[in-house]
């Protein structure tokens, strides 16, 4: 009888005195759930402030060393592989597309890292109080039926080239059009690197001429001596164009050789006929036409220049080797589709903590003679996103995403599940601890590139970078590759890390490929920062070795940079969880430690540190 009553009395009423009342009765549920949610935060804020005021006086005690440590294995031990596996299957979800750099599967997996990040409690480090930080990038991609080049002697008939069969070429100043007409000068390998008593640039101008020059380092067994065996950066493509580039030239011409790039013509091709991305505002000097050529293509060059190339070739890696510039020029015209986008690096950050005082009171900010020493953990997220068109791809039409699963939605994961669980470390922080999940890596290490240059914290300050990239999910592995941890004074703790955990620290299984230079690490090395990448060897629990060396030749041969880079329900992360668990050991050593880290005496990225602290 009430509610009927209640009902009637409802009808009764004109709608505005009804709006009223429903206005009023919303407004009273939303005080109710705001002072709710006031109280919850409340009770957190005073249950973060006496687990704060706990890990203070902690810190104030002798025994903090050892209760913190003890503290660090009691959080490392919930880490957890299914979360690594769940964060893996969203990133490499077809919703995602490839997680390409500027489109729309690249900017969904960067709001995913960062709303992980929030939820675990990070700072943002990015850009305007956000958690990111946003890159201008231009793609370049040049048209292949507009660009033309070829050998144009002084005397005798021009030798045209065809594009992506003969030769590749990318006009890094990023305008839509380009032409070059200029001599060629044989600079040998390319290098000037004077700890090495070497310059093949040594008496010849190559300002505004186009140089030719050979991949990879001089030769050398001495490991003292450009590596020995090992690739340095002076053998990369990269330093190639830089170091042209520097010096003046229009253009540069790198010989590729299958043993000595360690990859074959495909990979040049298929590499540098598709967009490359470059970093818009980068002042460095940049070339109108950085090109590959065919080892072939070469020999047809020096042929027209009346120059035995294997006698140039085998004279390029003696001492006293001189420039040669060749009675030939070349022509060229670049046409290129010009796509500037923006993509950003997610950056989040555990702020250092201030040290109590001697009567345990907590100051409100660092004294300002504090001197930072972080950890930074890094994983590019990017991928190659995707091929237009059901026919994307040749082999399996209707898969034409590259989902990047194992590369690199395993290293994201993984240190995704590391903020986490640095999240629930509740003792203070000596010094900072920082994420990054960076784009634009299969561009050429663009996004760590652009960290480096532009840190959250002064690059002097970060103490260490420790690097995920493509682990492959396939057991719990019985060795490590921490490879370029042996540059740095860290190195013994390390060594020592490792035997705790049951890990053999394994070498380089390829040194002459250079892996050191292509991975994000590098980008920190390049300013000082001492880094390297955590990855497994090939010997894992329950297998032989041939097991392990099967496993990553098969995924190297089949699915890397491939479509079918896809996830697997049976992949187990269990080995994942354990490098992360590894690398936050080391992260507490690194923010606990009592001298810097610092590189090896002589290192080539020494002197970068050195700059870096002035």
């Amino acid at each position: 009888m009430a509610l009927a009553l209640t009902t009637a009395l409802a009808f009764a009423q004109d709608p505005a005195t009804q709006a009223a009342e429903q206005a009023g009765l919303a407004a009273a549920q939303a005080s109710q759930q705001a002072m709710q949610m006031a109280s919850q935060a409340t009770q957190q804020a005073m249950a973060d402030a006496q687990a704060a005021n706990a890990a203070m006086q902690l810190a104030g005690s002798a025994s903090f060393g050892q209760s913190a440590a003890r503290t660090v294995k009691n959080v490392e031990a919930s880490i957890d592989p299914e979360k690594i596996r769940a964060h893996v299957k969203f990133l490499s979800d077809d919703l995602l597309e490839g997680r390409y750099p500027g489109l729309r599967g690249g900017e969904l997996a960067a709001k995913y890292i960062a709303t992980q990040f929030a939820l675990d409690g990070l700072k943002p480090a990015g850009d305007n109080g956000t958690y990111f930080q946003n890159i201008n990038f231009v793609g370049m991609k040049a048209r292949g039926d507009e660009t033309s080049f070829s050998f144009v002697p002084n005397s005798g008939s021009p030798i045209p080239l065809q594009y992506a069969d003969d030769y590749t070429v990318m006009n890094q100043t990023l305008t839509p059009t380009v032409d070059v007409d200029a001599p060629i000068v044989f600079v040998g390998y390319g290098v000037t690197a004077p700890e090495f008593g070497w310059d093949d640039y040594a008496g010849i101008d190559v300002k505004g001429k186009v140089i030719v020059c050979i991949v990879g380092d001089p030769p050398s067994d001495d490991p003292k001596f450009f590596g020995g065996k090992a690739l340095t950066y002076y053998g990369r493509w990269t330093y190639k164009f830089e170091q042209a580039a520097r010096k003046g030239a229009v253009g540069a011409l790198i010989i590729h050789r299958t043993d000595l790039a360690s990859y074959g013509w495909d990979v040049v091709k298929n590499s540098n006929t598709s967009e490359k991305t470059f970093l818009r505002d980068d002042k460095n000097p940049h070339l109108p036409a950085a090109s590959w050529i065919q080892l072939e293509i070469a020999k047809k060059l020096f042929a027209a220049a009346a120059l035995d190339f294997d006698q140039q070739f085998a004279a390029a890696g003696q001492r006293g080797f001189k420039a040669v510039e060749l009675p030939v020029h070349l022509k060229a015209h670049i046409t290129s589709t010009v796509r500037p986008f923006q993509s950003a690096n997610v950056v989040g950050i555990f702020p250092a903590v201030p040290h109590p005082n001697k009567r345990g009171r907590a100051p409100k900010a660092l004294p300002a003679s504090f001197r930072d020493q972080a950890v930074l953990y890094t994983a590019h997220y990017d991928h190659l996103g995707f091929v237009a068109g059901p026919d994307g791809n040749p082999k399996l039409p209707g898969d034409n995403i590259f989902n990047g699963a194992a590369d690199n939605g395993t290293g994201v994961g993984m240190i995704l599940e590391l903020a986490h669980t640095w999240s629930h470390l509740r003792t203070v922080l000596p010094h900072s601890v920082i994420f990054a999940s960076v784009t634009a890596e299969e561009q050429g290490l663009l996004g760590s590139q652009y960290l480096g240059q532009n840190p959250p914290i002064p690059a002097a300050q970060i103490a260490l970078d420790i690097n995920y990239d493509m682990v492959l999910p396939i057991g719990t592995p019985r060795e490590i590759d921490v490879n370029g941890a042996q540059r740095t004074s860290f190195y013994p703790e390390v060594e020592k890390t490792a035997k705790a955990f049951d890990l053999a620290i394994v070498p380089d299984p390829r040194p002459e490929a250079g892996s050191y230079y292509r991975s994000d690490h590098f980008s920190l090395s390049r300013v000082g920062i001492p880094a390297f990448s955590v990855d497994t060897g090939t010997l894992y629990e329950g297998h032989d070795r041939a097991w392990g060396e099967t496993k990553l030749k098969d995924f190297v041969a089949n699915d890397y940079h491939n479509f079918s880079d896809n996830y697997h329900p049976d992949w187990d992360f269990s080995g994942n969880a354990k490098l992360i668990r590894f690398g936050m050991d080391l992260g507490w050593q690194v923010i606990t430690a009592k001298t810097p880290i610092v590189w090896n005496k002589g290192d080539e990225f020494e002197s970068a540190r050195l700059a870096s602290e002035k």
